[in-house]
């Protein structure tokens, strides 16, 4: 068994009045995990690096450009049966400005903005949960600063 790096996951958020909202997708019947919320997720191509992936995620599977993209203090994993790995997700959160339309690809059926606690109680693993908790305590107490690293855009 091998440990790989293969995803990325995004948290794609706006501030509205004073409050986060989360985009969540709803992945399609015909994709793995069906009719699953979500986040943005996708591989990491051959040459990309990981937030490469990530922006080229977010416009495939949204068409959003993000006025801010951090990496996140949290790696999500899961275990695949398949191919008898551990496949490790650097996580990103991306800022949109509150006025962007989604335009959401094949791969999901709709979308919806969240509050944290919704988008918590609708995300499936822990680490997707996790990650919005990281990620609101920053935006909102800056505890976890030196814990998130901006990228250039």
């Amino acid at each position: 068994m091998e440990i790989i790096t293969k995803y990325v996951e995004v948290h794609i958020f706006r501030q509205i009045k004073g409050r986060l909202e989360f985009l969540l997708l709803k992945r399609s019947e015909n994709e793995i995990y069906g009719g699953l919320w979500q986040m943005v997720t996708g591989k990491i191509k051959k040459g990309e690096k990981a937030f490469e992936s990530a922006l080229r995620e977010i416009k495939e599977e949204t068409s959003l450009i993000p006025i801010k993209l951090w990496t996140a203090p949290n790696i999500n994993s899961f275990y695949s049966s398949e191919e008898d790995r551990i496949i490790l997700l650097p996580v990103f959160a991306a800022n949109v400005n509150e006025d962007s339309q989604v335009i959401i690809s094949k791969e999901h059926t709709e979308f919806k903005w969240s509050s944290s606690d919704n988008a918590i109680k609708l995300l499936a693993w822990p680490g997707q949960r996790k990650s919005v908790e990281i990620i609101e305590n920053f935006i909102f107490k800056e505890s976890n600063y030196l814990n998130f690293i901006e990228i250039k855009l």
